[in-house]
């Protein structure tokens, strides 16, 4: 889940902001005169953020399965591009994009 706190941060940078138990946009203080933001945008940038990461849920599952590149390189040299190529194709194929 994407926390208030990213999506808050997401709309301003530079917000200075504490929230009591960190789930509720009701809970929100904001400090050091930061403007506060609408509690609508925050819950509508927190839902974007969610959906732009189970959106990339494949990159995740693929960045853990890939070989290391040093171990990448060593296939390539020794057993050419197309045998790399057919490793690669495994894991995508495994973790497609949706």
């Amino acid at each position: 889940m994407t926390t208030l706190a990213k999506a808050i941060l997401a709309i301003n940078s530079e917000a200075s902001f504490s929230i009591e138990g960190n789930t509720d946009v009701k809970n929100i203080t904001w400090l050091n005169n930061t403007t506060p933001i609408a509690e609508a945008d925050i819950l509508a940038k927190q839902k974007e953020l969610q959906t732009a990461y189970d959106n990339n849920a494949y990159q995740r599952s693929r960045a853990t399965e890939y070989p290391a590149i040093v171990d990448q390189l060593d296939d390539i040299y020794h057993n050419g591009v197309d045998a790399w190529k057919a490793t690669i194709k495994a894991v995508k194929d495994k973790y497609p994009k949706e």
